[in-house]
């Protein structure tokens, strides 16, 4: 389920986008304002972010862009392919495609974006400490980070989420899903703080009685921020790809309940005679995948100044 992006290296070489930076040319421009203009100018990045907005409000939209909700049964079209009363089809239960997809996209990206919050937020929250700390509370972090890390994630997610059932079966999906996907990140921002700690504001901050907790999360944090931004958009890509992976199985949504990899499982076993049954949220997770993954790439290029994507900011 882990995963380790490849901008991990790049990034542990170029170091947390250096402040020097600002000190050229571009004096006038704000350190976010100039992030924003290196981001504006990869095109795939914007692209990426427009088609994730388009997604996203199909997604809010969606019980509103179709005459059927999700659940709704048509009696009078088993297995019926795209018409104009069902413009994506009906399952062999005479449900509507369309609304199921939109509900599917509406699922999926929910537990794409708490399962990304939440395993970055512990990533950070244990590496800083683990760093600042040291000791026994580091030797203990680590410990467990390299348990989780042995365990066989995907049976062991498999073997719980298969025997949920109903809709909150996407809730355990999610704590499991964040259980197993923290582990590299908080090495990274393990490493990172270990060369902030020994800092001048750090230890400024330490001898005028600051506490550690504060130091942590005033001081160190804040220098991890760029890694924690790509490091959360990238696993919201793949908490998406986890979910679709065990759905593929059936072990990820459980019925009544629907995301979109369980419409790719389901659709999968008949795509030979019903393809729209697979093609429409097939299409969906490849343009939500490849949308999430460019702008992790362009946050990573404008984060990085050494990046030739990301080119000049003037």
């Amino acid at each position: 389920i882990s995963s380790s992006p490849g901008w991990i290296r790049e990034f542990d070489k170029a170091g947390a986008a250096p402040m020097a930076e600002l000190s050229l040319p571009m004096q006038s421009l704000s350190r976010r304002r100039l992030l924003w203009r290196r981001f504006m100018r990869n095109k795939t990045a914007v692209a990426g972010a427009l088609m994730i907005a388009m997604l996203a409000l199909l997604a809010l939209l969606g019980p509103w862009l179709s005459p059927w909700q999700y659940h709704e049964v048509d009696r009078q079209a088993y297995l019926q392919p795209p018409s104009m009363q069902h413009l994506m089809g009906t399952t062999q239960s005479g449900r509507d495609m369309l609304a199921l997809t939109l509900h599917g996209l509406r699922k999926s990206l929910i537990i794409g974006l708490v399962v990304a919050l939440l395993s970055t937020s512990i990533a950070a929250i244990i590496g800083a400490f683990a760093a600042y700390y040291g000791g026994w509370i580091e030797r203990v972090a680590l410990w467990v980070i390299d348990l989780l890390l042995v365990i066989p994630a995907f049976l062991l997610i498999a073997l719980v989420a298969g025997n949920s059932s109903g809709t909150g079966s996407w809730l355990l999906l999610v704590v499991l899903l964040t259980l197993f996907g923290w582990m590299l990140s908080a090495r990274v921002v393990r490493s990172l703080a270990l060369s902030v700690r020994h800092k001048e504001f750090v230890l400024a901050a330490r001898y005028m009685g600051v506490s550690g907790p504060r130091i942590v999360i005033r001081h160190i944090l804040p220098n991890a921020a760029s890694l924690l931004i790509i490091d959360a958009t990238l696993n919201v890509s793949g908490a998406i790809l986890a979910e679709t992976s065990l759905a593929y199985f059936g072990f990820g949504v459980q019925p009544p309940d629907t995301s979109l990899g369980t419409l790719l499982g389901d659709g999968a076993r008949q795509v030979s005679s019903f393809p729209w049954l697979f093609t429409g949220p097939a299409v969906i997770i490849v343009l939500l995948i490849l949308s999430v993954n460019a702008i992790g790439d362009g946050l990573r290029d404008a984060f990085d100044p050494t990046s030739s994507a990301s080119g000049s900011a003037a």
